[in-house]
This record gives structure tokens, C-alpha cells and sequence, in this order.
């Protein structure tokens, strides 16, 4: 019982972490709406989270680390539970090389938070039922 019900909030752990760090990574791209040659990044939250929940035991916590060219750079967490960061394709083309769509960005921010605080309230929904049948309620 035990083992199951810690499977159930692992998944759950490892599903807030990816959607925290791809809510970082989309206010970074409206943040850098203006900056010239910036590149647009997101994940594929679905094959993160598949490959989270596949290694679970192996991977705890960030795996990579971003590389350093200078030593000047500031280091980086790098990316949640492994979750390879992807450029995003330009929809439109910007004389300064900038990728970023602030309407897609905005969007996906949107959406990302939404999804967020849903598995935030399914996780507490989980936790009040678990804490029910354990009072006998």
C-alpha cells in the first residue's frame, strides 16, 4: 500500500517539477521578447514526463547542466528531470533573429498554468481523500 500510494505522489512530484520549469523557461522567452537573436525554447512536456516516470529511480532532481564557454558564464540548473530543452521553430521571421511569438509564448504560458494548477488541485484532492480513509471518515 505503502509503495503505491508513493508511486502515486512521485508521479505527481515529478509532473509539477517539469510544468514548474517549463513555466520558467516560457516567462525567459516573453521576458526576451525584444533581445535580439534570442532563440525561443520549451519541452515536450509529454515525453519529459514519460521519461521521469520511466526513470524514476535513476534520475533525482537536475541532470544536466549548461555548458560553459567562458569563464564569465553564470551557471544554470539545467534542465528538470532530465527534460532536453528544444528550440521552438519561428512562425514569423524577425529581422533581428529573434524567434520568439509573443501571442504563441502568452498562450503557452497560459495554458502551462492552468495545467499546473490543476494537478495542484488534483494532488490535494488525492491527499483529503488518503487523509479521509485514514481518520475514518
Amino acid at each position: 500500500m505503502i509503495g503505491k500510494l508513493d508511486e502515486v505522489m512521485d508521479f505527481q512530484s515529478r509532473a509539477l517539477k517539469l510544468r514548474s520549469y517549463r513555466q520558467q523557461l516560457l516567462a525567459s522567452n516573453i521576458a526576451n521578447g525584444d533581445t535580439p537573436h534570442y532563440k525561443a525554447v520549451d519541452i515536450d512536456f509529454a515525453s519529459a514526463l514519460k521519461n521521469a516516470s520511466q526513470n524514476a529511480n535513476a534520475q533525482q532532481g537536475p541532470t544536466r547542466s549548461l555548458a560553459a564557454t567562458s569563464a564569465r558564464h553564470i551557471g544554470g540548473a539545467g534542465a528538470a528531470d532530465g527534460a532536453p530543452v528544444q528550440f521552438r521553430g519561428t512562425t514569423q521571421a524577425s529581422i533581428d533573429g529573434n524567434t520568439v511569438d509573443l501571442d504563441v509564448e502568452r498562450a503557452q504560458f497560459a495554458d502551462n498554468a492552468v495545467r499546473y494548477e490543476a494537478a495542484i488541485r488534483f494532488l490535494n484532492g488525492q491527499i483529503r481523500t488518503l487523509t479521509s480513509a485514514i481518520k475514518g471518515e
